[in-house]
Protein backbone atom coordinates (compact mmCIF):
# COMPACT_ATOMS: atom_id res chain seq x y z
CA UNK A 1 0.00 0.00 0.00
CA UNK A 2 1.23 3.23 -0.52
CA UNK A 3 0.61 7.34 2.02
CA UNK A 4 0.76 9.90 -1.19
CA UNK A 5 -0.06 13.00 0.40
CA UNK A 6 -2.16 15.79 -1.99
CA UNK A 7 1.42 17.38 -1.75
CA UNK A 8 2.86 14.52 -3.79
CA UNK A 9 -0.44 15.07 -6.54
CA UNK A 10 0.10 18.79 -7.10
CA UNK A 11 3.02 20.00 -7.23
CA UNK A 12 5.05 23.56 -8.24
CA UNK A 13 7.16 23.54 -11.11
CA UNK A 14 8.81 24.22 -14.51
CA UNK A 15 6.62 23.44 -17.61
CA UNK A 16 6.57 21.81 -19.85
CA UNK A 17 6.23 18.27 -18.46
CA UNK A 18 6.31 16.59 -15.22
CA UNK A 19 7.81 13.82 -16.48
CA UNK A 20 10.18 14.79 -19.08
CA UNK A 21 11.15 18.06 -17.24
CA UNK A 22 10.03 18.57 -13.62
CA UNK A 23 11.27 14.40 -13.11
CA UNK A 24 14.64 14.64 -15.17
CA UNK A 25 15.27 18.26 -13.01
CA UNK A 26 14.59 16.63 -9.73
CA UNK A 27 16.77 13.56 -10.39
CA UNK A 28 19.58 15.74 -11.60
CA UNK A 29 19.53 17.19 -7.72
CA UNK A 30 18.97 13.66 -6.10
CA UNK A 31 22.24 12.42 -7.80
CA UNK A 32 23.62 15.42 -6.52
CA UNK A 33 22.64 14.61 -2.89
CA UNK A 34 23.79 11.08 -3.43
CA UNK A 35 27.28 12.10 -4.26
CA UNK A 36 27.49 14.69 -1.26
CA UNK A 37 26.15 11.77 1.24
CA UNK A 38 28.97 9.63 -0.44
CA UNK A 39 31.82 12.52 -0.27
CA UNK A 40 32.22 12.32 -4.18
CA UNK A 41 30.44 15.40 -4.95
CA UNK A 42 34.18 17.25 -4.42
CA UNK A 43 35.81 14.42 -6.86
CA UNK A 44 33.77 14.71 -9.97
CA UNK A 45 35.71 16.21 -12.82
CA UNK A 46 33.06 15.12 -15.45
CA UNK A 47 29.38 14.71 -16.16
CA UNK A 48 27.75 12.87 -18.87
CA UNK A 49 23.47 12.28 -18.77
CA UNK A 50 22.13 9.26 -20.66
CA UNK A 51 18.19 9.57 -21.30
CA UNK A 52 16.37 6.25 -23.00
CA UNK A 53 12.84 5.43 -24.02
CA UNK A 54 10.50 8.59 -23.45
CA UNK A 55 12.49 10.83 -22.09
CA UNK A 56 14.74 10.44 -25.24
CA UNK A 57 12.17 10.17 -28.32
CA UNK A 58 10.43 13.40 -27.16
CA UNK A 59 13.05 15.02 -25.26
CA UNK A 60 13.76 17.95 -26.89
CA UNK A 61 10.43 19.00 -27.61
CA UNK A 62 9.54 18.57 -23.85
CA UNK A 63 12.82 20.39 -22.81
CA UNK A 64 14.34 17.45 -20.91
CA UNK A 65 17.74 18.93 -22.34
CA UNK A 66 17.40 22.05 -20.40
CA UNK A 67 16.06 20.01 -16.99
CA UNK A 68 18.71 18.22 -16.94
CA UNK A 69 21.56 21.55 -17.29
CA UNK A 70 19.48 23.09 -14.20
CA UNK A 71 19.01 20.01 -12.17
CA UNK A 72 22.57 19.85 -12.38
CA UNK A 73 23.15 23.38 -11.64
CA UNK A 74 21.20 22.80 -8.29
CA UNK A 75 18.34 25.07 -9.23
CA UNK A 76 15.01 24.80 -7.48
CA UNK A 77 11.81 24.58 -10.24
CA UNK A 78 9.95 25.74 -7.33
CA UNK A 79 11.34 28.67 -6.84
CA UNK A 80 13.76 29.48 -9.56
CA UNK A 81 13.31 32.67 -11.95
CA UNK A 82 11.75 31.12 -14.96
CA UNK A 83 12.86 34.68 -17.10
CA UNK A 84 16.26 33.50 -16.37
CA UNK A 85 16.19 29.76 -17.53
CA UNK A 86 17.35 31.17 -21.82
CA UNK A 87 20.21 33.14 -20.52
CA UNK A 88 21.52 30.55 -18.11
CA UNK A 89 21.37 27.68 -20.31
CA UNK A 90 22.99 29.75 -23.54
CA UNK A 91 26.08 30.47 -21.15
CA UNK A 92 26.57 27.08 -20.35
CA UNK A 93 26.19 26.25 -24.33
CA UNK A 94 28.51 28.95 -25.21
CA UNK A 95 31.02 28.43 -22.38
CA UNK A 96 30.89 24.85 -22.14
CA UNK A 97 31.23 25.52 -18.64
CA UNK A 98 28.69 23.92 -15.48
CA UNK A 99 28.57 25.33 -12.07
CA UNK A 100 27.94 21.68 -10.82
CA UNK A 101 24.91 22.41 -7.99
CA UNK A 102 26.21 26.01 -8.36
CA UNK A 103 29.17 25.42 -6.36
CA UNK A 104 31.81 24.47 -8.43
CA UNK A 105 32.90 24.74 -12.31
CA UNK A 106 33.51 21.76 -14.54
CA UNK A 107 33.79 21.58 -18.36
CA UNK A 108 30.57 20.54 -19.53
CA UNK A 109 29.19 20.50 -23.76
CA UNK A 110 24.91 19.98 -23.62
CA UNK A 111 25.77 18.58 -26.84
CA UNK A 112 27.84 15.90 -26.70
CA UNK A 113 27.51 14.96 -23.04
CA UNK A 114 23.63 14.57 -23.36
CA UNK A 115 23.01 11.69 -24.84
CA UNK A 116 19.31 11.07 -26.38
CA UNK A 117 18.84 7.10 -26.70
CA UNK A 118 16.45 4.95 -28.14
CA UNK A 119 16.80 1.98 -26.61
CA UNK A 120 14.45 1.60 -23.37
CA UNK A 121 14.93 0.55 -20.12
CA UNK A 122 12.53 -2.64 -18.59
CA UNK A 123 11.57 -0.89 -15.11
CA UNK A 124 10.06 2.64 -16.65
CA UNK A 125 9.84 4.03 -20.46
CA UNK A 126 11.83 7.12 -18.56
CA UNK A 127 15.11 6.26 -17.52
CA UNK A 128 17.88 8.45 -16.86
CA UNK A 129 21.45 7.45 -15.81
CA UNK A 130 24.17 9.96 -14.96
CA UNK A 131 27.72 9.00 -14.88
CA UNK A 132 30.67 10.92 -13.15
CA UNK A 133 33.91 10.71 -13.82
CA UNK A 134 36.20 11.25 -10.48
CA UNK A 135 39.50 12.94 -10.20
CA UNK A 136 41.11 8.99 -9.53
CA UNK A 137 39.68 8.32 -12.57
CA UNK A 138 37.15 6.33 -11.63
CA UNK A 139 33.32 6.22 -13.46
CA UNK A 140 29.97 6.06 -10.73
CA UNK A 141 26.56 5.56 -12.77
CA UNK A 142 23.33 5.73 -11.28
CA UNK A 143 19.78 5.55 -12.81
CA UNK A 144 16.90 7.28 -12.03
CA UNK A 145 13.27 6.41 -13.69
CA UNK A 146 10.65 9.27 -13.66
CA UNK A 147 7.46 7.69 -13.32
CA UNK A 148 4.72 10.85 -14.09
CA UNK A 149 3.95 13.92 -12.16
CA UNK A 150 7.54 14.70 -11.49
CA UNK A 151 7.78 11.63 -9.27
CA UNK A 152 11.47 10.19 -9.28
CA UNK A 153 12.24 6.85 -8.14
CA UNK A 154 15.60 4.53 -7.97
CA UNK A 155 14.40 0.94 -8.51
CA UNK A 156 11.41 -1.15 -7.75
CA UNK A 157 12.57 -2.83 -4.71
CA UNK A 158 13.56 0.52 -2.90
CA UNK A 159 10.27 1.72 -4.45
CA UNK A 160 8.56 -1.12 -2.67
CA UNK A 161 10.12 -0.63 0.62
CA UNK A 162 9.60 3.23 0.94
CA UNK A 163 5.24 2.52 -0.01
CA UNK A 164 5.35 0.57 3.22
CA UNK A 165 7.82 2.57 5.38
CA UNK A 166 5.40 6.02 4.21
CA UNK A 167 2.00 3.89 4.04
CA UNK A 168 2.37 3.33 8.48
CA UNK A 169 2.16 7.10 8.79
CA UNK A 170 -1.67 7.73 7.71
CA UNK A 171 -4.24 6.96 10.08
CA UNK A 172 -6.72 5.98 7.57
CA UNK A 173 -5.07 4.08 4.75
CA UNK A 174 -6.51 4.24 1.54
CA UNK A 175 -5.68 2.14 -1.27
CA UNK A 176 -9.02 2.26 -3.36
CA UNK A 177 -11.97 4.00 -3.62
CA UNK A 178 -13.85 1.55 -1.36
CA UNK A 179 -11.83 1.89 1.51
CA UNK A 180 -11.97 5.80 1.15
CA UNK A 181 -15.80 5.85 1.02
CA UNK A 182 -15.99 3.04 4.09
CA UNK A 183 -14.26 5.79 6.06
CA UNK A 184 -16.47 8.73 4.95
CA UNK A 185 -19.81 6.25 5.67
CA UNK A 186 -18.34 5.17 9.20
CA UNK A 187 -17.46 8.47 10.00
CA UNK A 188 -20.20 10.16 8.69
CA UNK A 189 -17.77 12.61 6.72
CA UNK A 190 -16.96 14.39 3.65
CA UNK A 191 -14.07 12.91 1.74
CA UNK A 192 -12.49 16.08 2.14
CA UNK A 193 -12.33 15.59 6.09
CA UNK A 194 -11.30 11.71 5.13
CA UNK A 195 -8.14 13.39 3.40
CA UNK A 196 -7.45 16.34 5.62
CA UNK A 197 -7.06 13.50 9.15
CA UNK A 198 -4.36 11.69 7.19
CA UNK A 199 -2.85 14.89 5.81
CA UNK A 200 -3.06 16.03 9.62
CA UNK A 201 -0.45 13.10 10.17
CA UNK A 202 2.37 14.56 8.10
CA UNK A 203 1.93 18.38 8.27
CA UNK A 204 0.40 21.16 10.97
CA UNK A 205 -2.77 22.34 10.20
CA UNK A 206 -0.82 26.13 9.60
CA UNK A 207 1.61 24.05 6.98
CA UNK A 208 -1.49 22.67 5.13
CA UNK A 209 -3.33 26.02 4.76
CA UNK A 210 0.03 27.38 3.77
CA UNK A 211 0.94 25.11 0.89
CA UNK A 212 -2.67 25.38 -0.17
CA UNK A 213 -1.88 28.97 -0.57
CA UNK A 214 1.39 28.49 -2.58
CA UNK A 215 -0.61 26.28 -4.88
CA UNK A 216 -3.74 28.29 -5.69
CA UNK A 217 -1.34 31.24 -5.89
CA UNK A 218 0.82 29.43 -8.65
CA UNK A 219 -2.64 28.09 -10.73
CA UNK A 220 -4.19 31.45 -10.32
CA UNK A 221 -1.15 33.44 -11.64
CA UNK A 222 -0.47 31.12 -14.02
CA UNK A 223 -3.86 31.84 -15.80
CA UNK A 224 -3.65 35.40 -15.09
CA UNK A 225 -0.20 35.15 -17.19
CA UNK A 226 -1.65 33.46 -20.01
CA UNK A 227 -4.74 35.36 -20.71
CA UNK A 228 -2.17 38.65 -20.57
CA UNK A 229 0.41 37.15 -22.63
CA UNK A 230 0.21 37.41 -26.58
CA UNK A 231 2.42 35.93 -29.21
CA UNK A 232 3.68 32.88 -30.88
CA UNK A 233 4.66 29.23 -28.58
CA UNK A 234 8.21 28.65 -29.08
CA UNK A 235 9.45 25.23 -30.28
CA UNK A 236 8.99 25.75 -34.30
CA UNK A 237 5.24 24.88 -34.33
CA UNK A 238 4.23 28.32 -34.51
CA UNK A 239 1.32 28.29 -32.13
CA UNK A 240 -0.33 31.33 -31.46
CA UNK A 241 -1.33 32.09 -27.75
CA UNK A 242 -4.94 31.78 -27.96
CA UNK A 243 -6.30 32.48 -24.49
CA UNK A 244 -5.10 36.31 -24.81
CA UNK A 245 -7.37 36.75 -27.76
CA UNK A 246 -10.19 34.77 -25.89
CA UNK A 247 -9.41 36.89 -23.11
CA UNK A 248 -9.58 39.77 -24.56
CA UNK A 249 -13.16 39.52 -26.62
CA UNK A 250 -14.89 37.97 -22.85
CA UNK A 251 -13.61 40.82 -20.27
CA UNK A 252 -14.00 43.84 -22.92
CA UNK A 253 -13.25 46.65 -21.86
CA UNK A 254 -12.79 45.89 -18.32
CA UNK A 255 -10.34 47.65 -15.86
CA UNK A 256 -8.59 45.88 -13.24
CA UNK A 257 -4.96 45.89 -11.79
CA UNK A 258 -4.30 42.41 -10.30
CA UNK A 259 -5.40 38.66 -10.26
CA UNK A 260 -7.89 39.68 -7.19
CA UNK A 261 -9.25 42.40 -9.09
CA UNK A 262 -9.71 40.26 -12.27
CA UNK A 263 -11.45 37.50 -10.92
CA UNK A 264 -14.34 40.18 -9.37
CA UNK A 265 -14.59 41.56 -12.58
CA UNK A 266 -14.79 38.24 -14.37
CA UNK A 267 -17.73 37.62 -11.72
CA UNK A 268 -19.48 41.04 -12.91
CA UNK A 269 -19.53 40.07 -16.57
CA UNK A 270 -22.67 38.85 -17.69
CA UNK A 271 -22.63 35.16 -18.30
CA UNK A 272 -24.08 33.04 -20.46
CA UNK A 273 -23.84 29.53 -21.33
CA UNK A 274 -21.70 29.90 -24.57
CA UNK A 275 -19.68 32.33 -22.37
CA UNK A 276 -19.32 30.02 -19.50
CA UNK A 277 -18.00 27.59 -22.06
CA UNK A 278 -14.69 30.77 -23.36
CA UNK A 279 -14.13 30.86 -19.75
CA UNK A 280 -13.30 27.63 -18.66
CA UNK A 281 -11.72 27.08 -22.01
CA UNK A 282 -9.66 30.31 -21.66
CA UNK A 283 -8.47 29.45 -17.96
CA UNK A 284 -7.47 25.78 -19.01
CA UNK A 285 -5.70 27.07 -22.28
CA UNK A 286 -4.19 30.28 -20.52
CA UNK A 287 -2.23 27.85 -17.82
CA UNK A 288 -1.09 25.30 -20.54
CA UNK A 289 0.28 27.90 -22.21
CA UNK A 290 2.16 29.10 -19.75
CA UNK A 291 3.17 25.23 -19.29
CA UNK A 292 4.77 25.51 -22.62
CA UNK A 293 6.98 28.09 -22.57
CA UNK A 294 8.93 27.05 -19.46
CA UNK A 295 6.70 28.53 -17.35
CA UNK A 296 5.85 27.52 -13.40
CA UNK A 297 2.72 25.89 -13.36
CA UNK A 298 1.20 23.29 -10.73
CA UNK A 299 1.37 19.81 -11.55
CA UNK A 300 -2.24 18.38 -11.40
CA UNK A 301 -1.62 15.77 -11.27
CA UNK A 302 1.10 16.27 -14.49
CA UNK A 303 2.57 19.63 -16.06
CA UNK A 304 0.06 18.52 -19.56
CA UNK A 305 -2.55 18.28 -17.43
CA UNK A 306 -1.84 21.30 -15.44
CA UNK A 307 -4.87 23.48 -16.76
CA UNK A 308 -7.59 21.35 -15.71
CA UNK A 309 -7.83 21.35 -12.22
CA UNK A 310 -7.26 25.66 -11.87
CA UNK A 311 -10.30 26.19 -14.78
CA UNK A 312 -12.73 24.21 -12.80
CA UNK A 313 -12.00 25.81 -9.54
CA UNK A 314 -11.72 29.35 -11.39
CA UNK A 315 -15.50 28.23 -12.62
CA UNK A 316 -16.68 27.55 -9.29
CA UNK A 317 -15.93 30.79 -8.05
CA UNK A 318 -16.53 33.47 -10.94
CA UNK A 319 -19.89 31.29 -11.76
CA UNK A 320 -21.27 29.23 -9.07
CA UNK A 321 -20.49 31.09 -6.00
CA UNK A 322 -19.22 34.14 -5.92
CA UNK A 323 -18.37 33.96 -2.09
CA UNK A 324 -16.26 31.77 -2.64
CA UNK A 325 -12.96 31.62 -0.15
CA UNK A 326 -9.82 29.78 0.69
CA UNK A 327 -12.03 27.35 2.60
CA UNK A 328 -13.38 25.88 -0.65
CA UNK A 329 -10.24 25.95 -2.51
CA UNK A 330 -8.75 24.25 0.23
CA UNK A 331 -11.97 21.20 -0.06
CA UNK A 332 -11.21 21.62 -4.13
CA UNK A 333 -7.16 20.48 -3.68
CA UNK A 334 -8.12 17.63 -0.61
CA UNK A 335 -10.58 15.98 -2.46
CA UNK A 336 -8.59 16.66 -5.62
CA UNK A 337 -5.49 15.65 -4.64
CA UNK A 338 -7.43 12.41 -3.10
CA UNK A 339 -8.49 11.60 -6.41
CA UNK A 340 -5.29 11.61 -8.03
CA UNK A 341 -3.59 9.17 -5.61
CA UNK A 342 -6.29 6.78 -6.01
CA UNK A 343 -5.12 6.44 -10.04
CA UNK A 344 -1.25 6.46 -8.84
CA UNK A 345 -1.69 3.47 -6.71
CA UNK A 346 -3.90 1.96 -9.05
CA UNK A 347 -3.01 2.59 -12.74
CA UNK A 348 -0.71 5.18 -13.65
CA UNK A 349 -0.11 9.11 -14.09
CA UNK A 350 2.53 8.66 -16.42
CA UNK A 351 1.84 9.31 -20.40
CA UNK A 352 4.65 7.15 -21.39
CA UNK A 353 3.07 4.43 -19.59
CA UNK A 354 -0.58 4.98 -20.11
CA UNK A 355 -1.04 7.49 -22.70
CA UNK A 356 -3.12 10.67 -21.93
CA UNK A 357 -5.51 8.94 -20.22
CA UNK A 358 -3.36 8.87 -17.84
CA UNK A 359 -2.72 12.44 -17.78
CA UNK A 360 -6.00 14.53 -18.77
CA UNK A 361 -8.25 11.78 -18.14
CA UNK A 362 -6.80 11.51 -14.46
CA UNK A 363 -7.16 15.45 -13.97
CA UNK A 364 -10.63 15.77 -15.45
CA UNK A 365 -11.75 12.95 -12.62
CA UNK A 366 -9.58 14.70 -9.95
CA UNK A 367 -11.64 17.87 -11.14
CA UNK A 368 -14.90 16.25 -11.55
CA UNK A 369 -15.15 14.74 -7.89
CA UNK A 370 -13.55 17.99 -6.37
CA UNK A 371 -16.65 20.38 -8.02
CA UNK A 372 -18.99 17.94 -6.89
CA UNK A 373 -18.44 18.20 -3.42
CA UNK A 374 -17.88 21.89 -3.54
CA UNK A 375 -21.56 21.69 -5.07
CA UNK A 376 -23.02 19.81 -2.20
CA UNK A 377 -22.54 16.12 -3.71
CA UNK A 378 -22.41 13.25 -1.46
CA UNK A 379 -19.04 11.17 -1.22
CA UNK A 380 -20.43 8.31 -3.56
CA UNK A 381 -21.63 11.56 -6.11
CA UNK A 382 -17.77 12.53 -5.79
CA UNK A 383 -16.62 8.75 -7.04
CA UNK A 384 -19.16 8.89 -9.09
CA UNK A 385 -18.51 11.92 -10.71
CA UNK A 386 -14.43 10.87 -10.93
CA UNK A 387 -16.10 7.82 -12.80
CA UNK A 388 -17.62 9.35 -15.18
CA UNK A 389 -15.03 11.80 -16.19
CA UNK A 390 -12.53 8.93 -16.69
CA UNK A 391 -14.83 6.74 -18.31
CA UNK A 392 -14.72 8.86 -21.18
CA UNK A 393 -11.39 9.39 -21.14
CA UNK A 394 -10.38 5.41 -21.66
CA UNK A 395 -8.06 4.87 -24.82
CA UNK A 396 -6.66 8.55 -24.65
CA UNK A 397 -3.33 8.19 -26.46
CA UNK A 398 -0.58 10.40 -26.04
CA UNK A 399 0.68 11.29 -29.25
CA UNK A 400 2.34 14.90 -29.16
CA UNK A 401 3.51 16.85 -32.58
CA UNK A 402 7.14 17.31 -32.89
CA UNK A 403 7.23 16.53 -29.32
CA UNK A 404 6.01 18.90 -27.52
CA UNK A 405 3.46 19.55 -25.22
CA UNK A 406 1.11 21.61 -27.81
CA UNK A 407 -0.87 19.89 -30.24
CA UNK A 408 -3.15 18.24 -29.37
CA UNK A 409 -2.19 18.53 -25.48
CA UNK A 410 -3.26 22.58 -24.93
CA UNK A 411 -6.73 22.03 -26.27
CA UNK A 412 -7.31 18.70 -24.34
CA UNK A 413 -6.89 20.95 -20.90
CA UNK A 414 -9.91 22.63 -22.51
CA UNK A 415 -11.76 19.57 -22.90
CA UNK A 416 -10.84 17.98 -19.61
CA UNK A 417 -12.10 20.52 -18.10
CA UNK A 418 -15.37 20.78 -19.75
CA UNK A 419 -15.90 16.80 -19.37
CA UNK A 420 -15.45 17.26 -15.57
CA UNK A 421 -17.96 20.12 -14.86
CA UNK A 422 -20.31 17.75 -16.91
CA UNK A 423 -19.33 14.84 -15.43
CA UNK A 424 -20.87 16.66 -11.77
CA UNK A 425 -23.56 17.79 -12.64
CA UNK A 426 -24.29 14.24 -14.09
CA UNK A 427 -23.41 12.87 -11.18
CA UNK A 428 -25.20 15.04 -8.84
CA UNK A 429 -28.68 14.74 -10.86
CA UNK A 430 -28.09 10.70 -9.78
CA UNK A 431 -28.36 8.28 -7.11
CA UNK A 432 -25.18 6.99 -7.05
CA UNK A 433 -26.08 4.14 -5.19
CA UNK A 434 -26.89 2.64 -8.00
CA UNK A 435 -23.77 3.58 -10.00
CA UNK A 436 -22.95 0.58 -12.80
CA UNK A 437 -19.89 1.09 -12.55
CA UNK A 438 -17.73 1.66 -9.52
CA UNK A 439 -14.58 4.37 -9.97
CA UNK A 440 -11.76 1.19 -8.59
CA UNK A 441 -13.29 -0.50 -11.66
CA UNK A 442 -12.73 2.35 -14.03
CA UNK A 443 -9.06 2.75 -12.47
CA UNK A 444 -8.53 -0.87 -12.91
CA UNK A 445 -9.73 -0.95 -16.79
CA UNK A 446 -7.63 2.40 -17.68
CA UNK A 447 -4.14 0.40 -16.11
CA UNK A 448 -5.34 -2.46 -18.47
CA UNK A 449 -5.97 -0.04 -21.31
CA UNK A 450 -2.48 1.45 -20.79
CA UNK A 451 -1.04 -1.95 -20.69
CA UNK A 452 -2.76 -2.63 -24.17
CA UNK A 453 -1.89 0.26 -25.87
CA UNK A 454 0.41 0.19 -28.22
CA UNK A 455 4.14 1.88 -27.35
CA UNK A 456 3.74 4.45 -30.21
CA UNK A 457 0.81 5.91 -28.80
CA UNK A 458 1.97 6.90 -25.25
CA UNK A 459 4.52 10.04 -25.55
CA UNK A 460 6.78 8.77 -28.12
CA UNK A 461 5.87 10.99 -31.19
CA UNK A 462 5.90 7.65 -33.15
CA UNK A 463 2.20 7.76 -33.92
CA UNK A 464 -0.83 9.15 -34.28
CA UNK A 465 -1.17 12.92 -34.90
CA UNK A 466 2.69 12.80 -34.21
CA UNK A 467 3.58 11.45 -37.37
CA UNK A 468 0.47 13.03 -39.45
CA UNK A 469 1.30 16.39 -38.79
CA UNK A 470 5.04 17.67 -39.13
CA UNK A 471 7.31 20.84 -38.09
CA UNK A 472 7.16 21.78 -42.62
CA UNK A 473 3.59 21.29 -42.56
CA UNK A 474 3.31 24.12 -39.51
Amino acid sequence: MECISIFDMLKIGVGPSSSHTLGPWRAGRRWIAELKSSNQFETVIAVKVDLFGSLSLTGKGHATDIAVILGLCGYDPQTIDVSSISDIVDTIRKSKQLQFNSERSISFDPDTQIIFNKEFKEFHPNAITFLATLKNGKEIASSFYSIGGGFVVKEERKRKEKKLSAFKQFPLPIQKATDLLKYCTNKNKKVSEIVLENERSLHTDKEIDERISQIWNVMLESMYTGCHTEGTLPGGLNVRRRAFDTHKKLIGNTLYKNPTDWIESIRDTEVKFRQILKWVSCFALAVNEVNASLGRVVTAPTNGSAGVIPAVMMYYMVIENHDANFDDIKQFMLVAGEIGSLFKKGATISAAMGGCQAEIGVSSAMAAGALTELMGGTPEQVLMASEIAMEHHLGLTCDPIAGLVQIPCIERNAMGAIKAINACEMALDTDAANAKVPLDKVIETMWETAQDMNTKYKETSEGGLAVKVSLSDC
